[in-house]
């Protein structure tokens, strides 16, 4: 199975992509999508819906695992990473590619084993379980590939987690 792993943001829009065979991870590609704070939200979107479609088509994922949207106090930054977040499932639907979502606390669990587990542990954890030489940067591409290795950890049957699209599911 290949899963394509986002931390959605608009500023920042991490992602890894892993093969897992077996219980075998192997890292086939992680980095980030950069947009600019001074271009319009509509012109950001556009690049990192562009970019994940170049990520798509390039690395051809069967499934995604995606985090959900984590609402803190900054409510004009929460509808910004919601809509980051609705442009990477509208690449990945384009696509016929299931989108599965997992909360934070469902991710550093997965990793860690601890729902509260701090970033550098979750970092440490990313490293070891892909024998990486270092942690992927910046934080929000570690996050995307521990969404991943999440994904991979729930045996890819977590369908009461995937997002369904017009009343079915998208597989």
């Amino acid at each position: 199975m290949r899963i394509l792993g986002i931390d959605p943001g608009y500023a920042i829009l991490g992602w890894g992509v892993l093969d897992y065979t077996g219980n075998r991870f192997k890292t086939v590609a992680y980095d980030s999508l950069l947009t600019d704070a001074g271009v319009p939200m509509p012109d950001r979107l556009r690049s990192l819906y562009l970019g994940l479609e170049d990520i798509i088509r390039r690395y051809q994922p069967d499934e995604c695992s995606i985090e959900e949207l984590f609402f803190n106090r900054n409510v004009t930054t929460a509808i910004g990473v919601g809509e980051a977040r609705g442009v990477a499932m509208l690449a990945c639907a384009n696509h016929d590619i299931p989108v599965f979502e997992y909360t934070p606390m469902e991710i550093k669990v997965a990793l860690t084993g601890y729902g509260k587990a701090e970033k550098k542990q979750m970092q440490m954890m990313v490293k070891t379980i892909l024998n990486l030489n270092e942690v992927p940067k910046p934080d929000d591409t570690a996050d995307a590939v521990a969404a991943a290795i999440c994904h991979a950890h729930s045996g890819g049957n977590n369908l009461s987690r995937l997002i369904r699209n017009e009343g079915r599911m998208s597989r």
